[in-house]
């Protein structure tokens, strides 16, 4: 309609441009979508995706169950659809034009539905309108009633050529659409978001548009970001995995949390996804015989969240440190990368940060209230080359409660004269 009679019925009508570029960058990022489907996908622009399922009927079973799942998709990514299925490409997409949802597998009934569509679906046909008018021809089955010849010589050679590929008799090429090395999504939000938790439905559209991404590359990613768009600025939010991944619900889960923690000091009028350490990903195998009884907790998921929750440098590995002082063997690591193996027979895993004193454990009173040494000592002698050298005692000890702790008892240095004293290093689980 035009604007005028549009704002006449309905004034309060928010009218908007429209921005062909943008809507082809979406075209561009359901191709890539897509592409989980079928390796074979095409562009037809403006408004078209043609997917060759035939290789695809293996994995999938039907072609009712590959367009359910295609609907099911470009509805929870926020688009609408018309589809149709036929042996041609072109018949195909002369069919969704017209939202005529067909499902056509016989080639006699491909040409009985071809011979009933209008002339003004054929983009040949886009200046002759007024001609077939004029000799009365209104469907392509007129004109395929007329003689190939006399229809050349009138309306051109083109005419003929498009109506054979939708028929199959003449080939019909496409150039197959092939996915970016690098994700890049983009979303324009209806209205400037205040708050963080809002910003994540949006999201979500995009988590979805990068997981078909990633399993039409067979790939995986361990780190994605959500970049926000403000009216003069940008920020973002980083989001990372211990290994590679491409389950949309793991990181709807990690992304959520990290929204939940975010505060957004101005209004986010754009959202956009960037992943560009895609990784090719390995896939193990199934067990033949399956033991329900073994139940493996998938401890990186769990790492996962906990470092979007509390922050990545909250959660992190140990690594073995090559020093023979018990509070510097190792050292904090991320988690997930290739450790060396802790030397900890006869250590307890859980150390104090700072030694604690405690009583010397000939100052107890009673023998049932004593700390009574089990096994020990073992000298630890360390750290003359940067001047933090001492000489330690070290013990086994259990406690009135059956607990057992490792303690030790300082011997004097030579350079500092030290006294005796005794401490509690760690606590055996």
């Amino acid at each position: 309609m035009q604007e005028n009679a549009a704002l006449a019925l309905l004034p309060d009508l928010v009218l908007k441009s429209r921005n062909p570029s943008a809507e082809t960058e979406a075209m561009f990022g359901l191709a890539a979508w897509a592409s989980q489907f079928t390796p074979a996908t095409a562009l037809d622009l403006p408004s078209t995706l043609v997917l060759d399922v035939t290789a695809s009927l293996k994995l999938f079973g039907t072609p009712e169950e590959i367009v359910r799942r295609l609907r099911t998709g470009l509805r929870e990514l926020g688009f609408r659809s018309a589809w149709a299925v036929a042996p041609t490409a072109r018949a195909a997409c002369w069919f969704a034009s017209m939202s005529q949802q067909f499902l056509i597998v016989d080639r006699e009934i491909l040409m009985q539905k071809i011979s009933a569509l209008p002339l003004g679906i054929l983009k040949s046909a886009a200046d002759l309108m007024r001609d077939f008018a004029s000799l009365g021809l209104e469907t392509i089955g007129d004109i395929q009633s007329l003689p190939r010849a006399g229809v050349s010589r009138r309306f051109g050679q083109e005419l003929l050529a498009e109506i054979d590929r939708g028929t199959g008799q003449r080939p019909d090429p496409r150039t197959f659409f092939k996915p970016p090395a690098v994700f890049l999504a983009e979303i324009e939000l209806p209205a400037e978001a205040t708050q963080a938790e809002a910003l994540f439905f949006a999201s979500r559209r995009l988590l979805l548009q990068l997981e078909g991404f990633l399993i039409a590359r067979s790939s995986g990613i361990e780190r994605f970001t959500l970049k926000l768009l403000h009216r003069t600025r940008s920020s973002e939010v980083h989001v990372g995995m211990l290994s590679p991944s491409r389950d949309v619900e793991h990181f709807s889960r990690l992304l959520r949390e990290r929204l939940g923690t975010s505060t957004l000091k101005e209004p986010v009028r754009a959202l956009a996804i960037v992943a560009d350490s895609v990784r090719s990903l390995r896939t193990d195998s199934g067990d033949l015989f399956i033991d329900e009884s073994i139940s493996i907790g998938n401890w990186k998921t769990l790492v996962d969240q906990l470092r979007s929750r509390l922050g990545e440098k909250s959660v992190h590995g140990l690594s073995a440190h090559s020093e023979h002082r018990p509070e510097l063997a190792s050292i904090p690591t991320d988690p997930g990368s290739v450790q060396l193996q802790l030397a900890l027979e006869g250590r307890p895993l859980w150390m104090l940060e700072v030694p604690r004193p405690i009583k010397p454990v000939d100052q107890y009173p009673g023998t049932a209230d004593r700390i009574q040494l089990v096994s020990g000592p073992e000298r630890i002698e360390s750290g003359w080359w940067d001047g933090k050298d001492f000489i330690r005692d070290y013990f086994v000890a259990r406690t009135p409660d059956q607990s057992l702790l490792w303690i030790y008892q300082e011997r004097p240095v030579a350079s500092r004269g030290q006294k005796g004293s005794w401490y509690l290093q760690g606590i055996f689980a």
